[in-house]
């Protein structure tokens, strides 16, 4: 499977992407999925930082799902559905692989404006999959995105 960095697909599909993107910043958490040893899933909250064009996920050292993704790079990211279960903007999805990061220089730069508590993991997300579900009216609408191809839209009364 082809992935893209969180710059490819901006480039590629701005709005969908500043869509997402506004979604995700709306609230502080959100839910990862990783994959534990044995396989079976992992769900666990964390916060994502959209930094220098890319998406982001810091975790404490040694957490389980730094652990997960240090072992499978493979997760899901699901956004915060809010505080009054509105879903206003929609209930987006992300899917993909997390690399960590532990260049100093890069680690260091990071750290300037977002303060997390040191020492951390710092993963850089490359995607597999963006899907955004809404309501629009009277209709379902899933939109979705892969690298190498336009967003999908699909409606649904």
């Amino acid at each position: 499977m082809t992935s893209s960095t969180w710059a490819a697909f901006r480039a590629a599909e701005p709005s969908f992407a500043e869509s997402v993107q506004s979604r995700f910043e709306r609230y502080r958490h959100h839910v990862l999925a990783t994959l534990r040893k044995d396989g079976s899933p992992r769900l666990t909250g964390l916060e994502v930082n959209f930094r220098f064009g890319e998406l982001w996920l810091g975790m404490m050292v040694d957490s389980f799902k730094a652990r997960d993704l240090a072992r499978d790079p493979r997760f899901a990211l699901h956004t915060n559905p809010g505080a009054d279960d509105s879903m206003d903007g929609g209930d987006v999805r992300i899917s993909g692989r997390a690399y960590e990061v532990t260049e100093p220089e890069a680690k260091a730069r990071f750290v300037e404006d977002v303060k997390p508590p040191e020492p951390f993991h710092l993963f850089r997300i490359e995607l597999d999959e963006v899907v955004r579900t809404s309501v629009e009216g009277d209709e379902l609408v899933v939109r979705s995105w892969s690298p190498g191809g336009p967003v999908r839209t699909q409606r649904r009364r």
